[in-house]
């Protein structure tokens, strides 16, 4: 059975881990430096969103978007939970075809220094689902 019951929860969860660092006083202005568009899509359940981090702020953008992105991936929502949770590595998933990425390499290396210090992030805002599965 997949960890989320449906897209609402994608959008709340993986879309709000973003919105949560924005928040954040230590990781918010590193995830605004990073300058970048990032379009996530997501299976079971399906969802899909686009994340601008530029230096007034990140925004998520749910469903379709006519931003272009520098970065897309796609995977699981059920590996993007656990992504999040620091126990997905994404170069693995991207070796064995279970995540896709496309975008310039430098900018995709460009979210892995961003993605470690949003792990507490995630934790803390996905603690809640946790405690009353």
């Amino acid at each position: 059975m997949a960890y989320f019951a449906d897209a609402d929860e994608v959008y709340k969860y993986l879309g709000g881990v973003f919105l949560a660092a924005n928040d954040h006083p230590e990781v918010g202005p590193k995830v605004r430096e990073a300058n970048l568009v990032l379009r996530m899509e997501y299976t079971n359940p399906d969802a899909a969103f686009t994340v601008r981090m530029v230096p007034t702020g990140v925004e998520v953008i749910e469903g379709d978007s006519d931003i272009t992105p520098d970065i897309r991936m796609a995977m699981s929502a059920d590996n993007g939970n656990l992504f999040w949770r620091g126990e997905y590595n994404v170069a693995v998933g991207l070796a064995r075809g279970q995540v896709r990425a496309k975008g310039p390499v430098t900018k995709i290396l460009k979210m892995v220094p961003l993605s470690k210090p949003m792990v507490p992030v995630y934790k803390e805002l996905i603690a809640q689902k946790d405690a009353a599965r």
